[in-house]
């Protein structure tokens, strides 16, 4: 914490003593905190008590210098701090388990497993920093937008997929379950009448990857909104978003973005759309194809984004048109070819960030869709109730926050940003 005093001008300066150099009659500690580096150097011959003093200071102990600034082009920021008093706030027990250089990459388990540790690299820090600029930026937007921003349950008695890749917990003397998205709740709200409402928060997901793109907790972006015309209009909402989201990581966070060697250009909307189909025969020319359930793998995600950034020059598209056989019950089927819906995902450097879809909105249209998957719609009454009683046309999307600042960084896990991450081999720190 750097501050300058109210009483007499002086600076105080509080952080973790990152470095200390004793050079015989001069000494040089760099001090460390959110913000940044600053130098404090201190003169044998001009106040050898404090002098005596830097022996005393391990290695990330936390510290404190008050006194003045002093114009050195030499030092970090251009200035340094001559102390008149330096006290040792708390002494780091020594050795530090986790290396804070950024010279020295430790094994990204190891980075997570002392997170409080590794979260004192500047690089590191850079990440969550963003993250949160990319979090506020999205409430911002969607208050801006008129949305309301709502807080759904997430222990709930009805999987929201309908599929086995839930969290079982025991809640009393009943089976519930982890909520995979806030989705049913975001639809009751159009039946409510609240017309646009958004989400920020975490989801579950039971399935056993092992991969850099997934986790079984991640937080979701979630949007809803009613009166729409088709999904091009929540297409049309993921792109003025994404580019408030750029627009102010530019702004606040410049110097995050140095430290990767990132440039953060605005990208040109609208976003390239390409069909699943197109993508299909796109696929075939570099000897990739989709799956046998016509659905597209990350392989061919990531063959897409290099296709659109070669084509048109753009990190983003959407991918649309999906089959009703990979589908949800509640996707809403094209009115001129039944076999297919009106989903479309956000693909963003090669890899899916966003799924959005206009909803079925017609009670018995859903019934139906619900027995075309074999579904129970008994099971599924609190959820089709909301349709019996007028419920307008209405979509939206659900965003993996995570995936967002992966891509942004160029990262290459998503545990990478994920401050806590929850995998199938991982539920500590």
């Amino acid at each position: 914490m750097f501050m300058i005093s109210n009483e007499n001008g002086k600076i105080e300066l509080e952080g973790w003593a990152e470095n200390v150099r004793n050079l015989g009659g001069l000494a040089f500690i760099t001090v460390r905190d959110i913000n940044g580096r600053y130098q404090v150097t201190v003169s044998k011959n001009s106040n050898p008590e404090i002098f005596e003093k830097i022996n005393e200071i391990k290695a990330e102990s936390v510290i404190k210098a008050v006194g003045e600034k002093k114009e050195n082009a030499k030092a970090v920021n251009g200035y340094e701090i001559i102390p008149e008093k330096l006290e040792i706030i708390t002494t780091a027990e020594q050795p530090v388990p986790l290396n804070l250089s950024e010279k020295v990459q430790s094994s990204l388990d190891k980075e997570i497993d002392f997170r409080f540790l590794s979260l004192r690299k500047p690089k590191t820090a850079a990440i969550f920093k963003i993250q949160s600029t990319v979090s506020n930026a999205i409430t911002k937007f969607f208050e801006d937008q008129g949305f309301y921003q709502i807080h759904s349950s997430k222990i709930i008695s009805q999987a929201t997929e309908g599929g086995a890749n839930v969290f079982q917990v025991l809640y009393f003397d009943k089976t519930a379950f982890l909520a995979q998205s806030p989705q049913f709740y975001k639809q009751m709200m159009m039946a409510a009448g609240f017309e646009k409402v958004f989400e920020i928060g975490p989801v579950f997901r039971a399935e056993p990857h092992h991969t850099s793109r997934h986790l079984t907790e991640y937080t979701s972006v979630d949007l809803e909104m009613s009166f729409i015309k088709s999904y091009e209009d929540v297409m049309s909402v993921m792109e003025k978003l994404i580019l408030r989201i750029f627009k102010e990581v530019r702004e606040r966070n410049k110097n995050d973005l140095e430290l990767y060697g990132i440039k953060l250009d605005d990208p040109q909307v609208p976003f390239p759309r390409i069909t699943i189909k197109e993508a299909s025969e796109i696929l075939k020319k570099y000897g990739n194809k989709l799956k046998d359930d016509g659905d597209i793998d990350p392989e061919g995600e990531r063959i897409m984004g290099q296709y659109v950034k070669e084509k048109y020059n753009s990190d983003f598209f959407f991918l649309t048109e999906f089959p009703w056989s990979i589908a949800q019950f509640y996707h809403m089927k094209k009115e001129d070819n039944k076999e297919v819906t009106n989903r479309a995902d956000l693909i963003y450097k090669g890899l899916e960030i966003t799924t959005l879809a206009q909803r079925e909105h017609r009670y018995d249209v859903l019934i139906s869709q619900l027995k075309e998957k074999n579904l129970d719609p008994e099971k599924f009454k609190f959820y089709t109730d909301f349709f019996r009683y007028g419920v307008p046309p209405h979509g939206g999307s659900g965003t993996g926050l995570e995936r967002i600042v992966k891509q942004m960084l160029n990262l290459e896990n998503v545990a990478e940003a994920t401050l806590l991450p929850r995998t199938p081999d991982r539920l500590m720190p």
